[in-house]
């Protein structure tokens, strides 16, 4: 499970395939003891906050929803974990963990974390566990909803780019995609809007611990007039429609599929920071 802090091809090994279309290096969650298991959740517990380590649980969880067929295999044994380096205090290492719609790739130097690229999507988006209605990601759908409501007819057809969804941009292999500014910039909202904003950004922002988090926003809230928000698909609530914030300090995207049922219930989404993935800024 440990690689070369050197070994660069690891870092960027990642994919929200599913086992049997994609392999991944490391060891499968499915052949951990219950001990092990429990030493690598307090680690994910550590770097993440309890939100964030909650909606990663959540969309984990979501995999065990979706039938095994064939040569695919769902379900949560088929997550993988790596470190890359060596866990450590003072010099940078990496930790890498994920599978079928769900990766974080958490880059650690000293008391700083960078955690981009990282992959948040769900399949199903919707599903009852122990009688309770579980959606890890419909908040992040309800905040961008709120702010494409929020805009007026004039900065919506800036926002709306399209009239239907497409796929991301930014996946896996595309570490090297230059930013694409489009849509509604954050220097024309108004400040309502811009809080709009940056709510929903914290959604992802918010995925790592408090510390972090409050550092993360406010690289992003610096360059908040230079952050593109953009739409694809229907302007109403069915949930079937993408968006993508782009700005100086972040990438966001959210891109329904059509593959597999109704396209709301099967989400793809991207975090990335233009400037810092895989910890480039914190680790030199």
């Amino acid at each position: 499970m440990q690689f070369a802090w050197t070994d660069t091809t690891q870092k960027k090994k990642w994919s929200n395939l599913p086992q049997g279309l994609y392999t991944r290096s490391g060891l499968m969650w499915g052949n951990l003891t219950t001990t092990q298991q429990n030493a690598w959740l307090a680690v994910m517990q550590a770097t993440l906050s309890p939100e964030g380590y909650q909606r990663v649980r959540q969309e984990w969880r979501a995999d065990d929803f979706l039938a095994s067929g064939g040569s695919l295999q769902y379900g949560q044994q088929y997550y993988w974990i790596a470190l890359i380096g060596t866990p450590s205090a003072t010099t940078p290492w990496q930790w890498q963990w994920g599978g079928h719609h769900v990766t974080v790739n958490a880059t650690i130097s000293g008391t700083e974390v960078a955690l981009y690229p990282s992959f948040i999507g769900a399949q199903p988006a919707g599903y009852t566990d122990a009688g309770a209605t579980v959606k890890p990601l419909g908040d992040i759908w309800d905040s961008s909803y709120a702010l494409l409501s929020s805009l007026t007819t004039a900065q919506k057809s800036q926002a709306v780019r399209g009239s239907t969804y497409i796929d991301l941009l930014y996946g896996p292999g595309q570490d090297s995609r230059a930013p694409v500014y489009e849509g509604v910039p954050g220097s024309s909202l108004t400040d309502a809007q811009k809080t709009l904003l940056l709510t929903l950004i914290s959604k992802y922002g918010n995925l790592v611990n408090a510390e972090d988090a409050a550092s993360r926003l406010a690289e992003i809230q610096a360059t908040l007039d230079q952050t593109y928000f953009a739409w694809y698909g229907p302007t109403t609530s069915t949930g079937a429609a993408y968006f993508r914030v782009t700005g100086p300090r972040v990438i966001i995207e959210y891109s329904p599929q059509s593959m597999g049922g109704t396209a709301s219930n099967h989400i793809h989404g991207i975090y990335r920071d233009p400037q810092n993935d895989y910890g480039a800024l914190i680790t030199g």
